[in-house]
């Protein structure tokens, strides 16, 4: 994937979110399943932009803070907590601290993915 080239943190960012899905879709046909694009890393907040090839899925997993999924393109399975959730263009779905996920995608899909991470997390990287 290419570097994000703009700052990812600082008091005030803007940035075309368009431009950010187009080269996200570009990249995504040179992988196999998924790519995922930071688009902002600042203290405890992560934002990141996601895209699943039709067939694509983000495996089970956990993130230590809260998490929120909106779907910008296409749409997904997320699953967690024993419930399954089907989210398609401009659904928003939260989830809390340590919630084992994933996500699936039959038609492919964009979406931003948001995580507030915990101090521990933040001091381990």
């Amino acid at each position: 994937m290419s570097p994000v080239q703009r700052p990812l943190s600082g008091p005030a960012l803007s940035f075309s979110l368009h431009d950010e899905m187009q080269t996200v879709r570009t990249e995504l046909a040179k992988v196999s399943e998924r790519i995922g694009r930071t688009l902002l890393k600042n203290g405890p907040l992560r934002v990141t932009l996601i895209g699943l090839k039709p067939g694509g899925a983000l495996h089970e997993h956990r993130a230590d803070g809260p998490i929120t999924v909106q779907v910008l393109e296409g749409s997904v399975r997320f699953q967690a907590a024993g419930q399954s959730w089907p989210l398609s263009q401009g659904s928003l779905l939260t989830l809390g601290n340590g919630e084992e996920h994933r996500v699936e995608s039959d038609d492919g899909a964009l979406f931003l993915l948001t995580v507030v991470a915990h101090a521990s997390e933040l001091s381990a990287g």
